[in-house]
């Protein structure tokens, strides 16, 4: 189903997907946004499958795990309120990196590529700054790895 509402557009303009958007190319965005939800266990996506859409969290909390040696699940992080999933397959076409649990009852806002597309048709600069905040996101995480790798790479008992 389609979602709009005044307490929606307020919870979107505080994620980092949604910054720096006018409010007529964010009222656009909204209305094509469509609402998904889960309950707890289900598994949103998962690694490996084709995948076409990314996701916002509304309410509720995700886990993401990606399968390690002989199958084993290796919890990667955590996700709730405000945090957006499942944009690495809009950017590069590729198949889902992750699998994504529910943890609790979710409320989520799908965007498809087909979606995005038609943005880009419709707001080409929106667009742009929708991708420059995917962009910065994924640096943020990208650095967040890079500072746990480094952490893993130190000796203990080093300074």
């Amino acid at each position: 189903m389609a979602v709009s509402s005044p307490d929606l557009k307020a919870f979107l303009i505080a994620t980092p997907f949604f910054g720096g958007l006018s409010d007529p190319s964010l009222e656009l965005l909204i209305a094509m946004l469509v609402e998904r939800r889960f309950e707890p266990g289900a598994a949103v996506v998962r690694e490996g499958e084709p995948g076409r859409s990314m996701y916002i969290v509304r309410s509720g909390e995700l886990a993401v795990s990606k399968l390690g040696d002989a199958g084993r699940l290796i919890p990667m992080t955590r996700l709730g309120p405000g945090d957006f999933f499942g944009e690495m397959t809009l950017i590069e076409a590729q198949n889902r990196s992750a699998t994504v649990v529910a943890e609790s009852a979710l409320v989520l806002y799908e965007l498809t590529a087909r979606s995005l597309y038609a943005y880009y048709k419709a707001d080409v600069y929106a667009y742009v700054m929708v991708l420059q905040n995917v962009n910065r996101e994924l640096c943020r995480r990208l650095r967040r790895a890079d500072g746990r790798f480094a952490e893993m790479a130190t000796p203990s008992g080093s300074s």
